[in-house]
C-alpha cells in the first residue's frame, strides 16, 4: 500500500497542499495531470528524495516519512531511465545490490535472473549509448527491481517510445506487477497507458489529488 496523509511541500510559488490518497496493496495506480502540476515531486517525496513540509507518508503500515531512500523498500524508474553513462547493463542492474554490499554471487545470480526475465541477457556487457530506447527502459526496470522492492514507482517510463514498443512494455509492466505482487504508481500523460494499466486512476489538479475508478 502507498498512502499520503495530508502531505504538503513548497518551493517558491509552487505548492502541494495537504495531498492525501491511497493506492491499495498489490494495485497498479496511474497518476495523470498537467505538466508542472507536481507529479514528479510527489514521486520524489515518496522515494525520500524530497522531505515534505507537512503530513506523513506510509508504505504498507510503515511510516516512512523520515526514513532515507534506501530503507523504504521502493524501486524507482525516473524519466528516461537515467542510466549511469559509464556502467554496463550488468552493473546498472546490480547497482542497488552493490551499494548494499551484497555478496558478489548474489548480485550475479540476481542480475542473470532479471536480465533473462526482461529479455536483456544478451546486452549485459553493453553501455547505455549502445542500447535502444526500449532496451534502456527494460534495464532501468531491472535496476529498480533488483533489491526486491514492495513498491515500484515509474515516471513516464514509456513516453519516449513508439506505439508498438509502448504496448509491449506496458504489457510487461502489468505482468511483472502482478507476478511480483508489487504496489505500483506510474505517471503518464497517456490515456491509453492508463486504460491498459490502471487499477486505480489518480489525477493531480491544483496541487491536490482526485481519485477515479479504473476503466
Amino acid at each position: 500500500m502507498i498512502r499520503f496523509d495530508a502531505v504538503s511541500w513548497h518551493a517558491g510559488a509552487f505548492r502541494l497542499d495537504a495531498v492525501s490518497f491511497t493506492v491499495p496493496a498489490g494495485s497498479y495506480g496511474v497518476l495523470m495531470g498537467r505538466t508542472g502540476c507536481g507529479k514528479t515531486t510527489l514521486l520524489e517525496i515518496l522515494c525520500g528524495l524530497r522531505q515534505p513540509t507537512g503530513g506523513r507518508v506510509f508504505i504498507g503500515e510503515r511510516d516512512v516519512t523520515d526514513l532515507p531512500p534506501g530503507e523504504r523498500g521502493i524501486g524507482y524508474v525516473p524519466q528516461d531511465g537515467a542510466m549511469f553513462p559509464t556502467m554496463t547493463v550488468r552493473e546498472q542492474i546490480g547497482f542497488a545490490l552493490a551499494i548494499r554490499k551484497r555478496p558478489g554471487a548474489e548480485i550475479t545470480a540476481r542480475v542473470k535472473e532479471l536480465a533473462e526475465h526482461l529479455g536483456v541477457a544478451h546486452l549485459l556487457d553493453r553501455l547505455p549509448q549502445n542500447l535502444s530506447g526500449g532496451e534502456r527502459q527494460r534495464v532501468a526496470l531491472g535496476r529498480a527491481l533488483a533489491a526486491k522492492p514492495s513498491v515500484l514507482l515509474l515516471d513516464e517510463p514509456l513516453s519516449a517510445l513508439d506505439e508498438e514498443l509502448r504496448d509491449d512494455l506496458a504489457a510487461l509492466l502489468k505482468r511483472l506487477q502482478r507476478e511480483l505482487n508489487l504496489t505500483a504508481l506510474h505517471i503518464t500523460h497517456s490515456r491509453r497507458e492508463a486504460e491498459q494499466l490502471a487499477d486505480v486512476r489518480l489525477r493531480m489538479e491544483a496541487g491536490r489529488i482526485e481519485t477515479a475508478p479504473a476503466g
